[in-house]
């Protein structure tokens, strides 16, 4: 069982670049070499550069973020982020996840 595990997670980082020690694709348009050189960036430094931009309203570190994964590696680096935020600012708080997150999103409390 547990080597069927370790096969599906280590397909499941090398399909989602969370290795990051691969080197990147060149593109043509030039995406992806920014800050960074032209390394190739795994999904969670792809999605804390994404959301830091987005914080700062910064468009065109948004769009430099974007290239350097997938939409869907992009988003699930997104979401493992939110989770690990709300999981840390609870624990900070000594609330509950769901209490966190409904108050980052301004909902009543549930």
């Amino acid at each position: 069982m547990f080597s069927r595990l370790r096969t599906f997670f280590s397909s499941f980082t090398s399909w989602f670049g969370a290795g990051g020690s691969r080197s990147a694709p060149e593109r043509e348009d030039g995406a992806g070499a920014g800050r960074h050189g032209g390394r190739q960036h795994n999904i969670f430094e792809a999605a804390a550069a994404y959301v830091a931009a987005c914080a700062d309203d910064d468009q065109e570190a948004i769009d430099e973020a974007e290239g350097w994964v997938s939409p869907e590696a992009l988003s699930f680096g997104v979401s493992e982020l939110a989770c690990r935020a709300v999981i840390a600012l609870a624990r900070e708080r000594d609330e509950s996840p769901q209490t966190v997150a409904r108050g980052l999103l301004g909902l009543p409390a549930a």
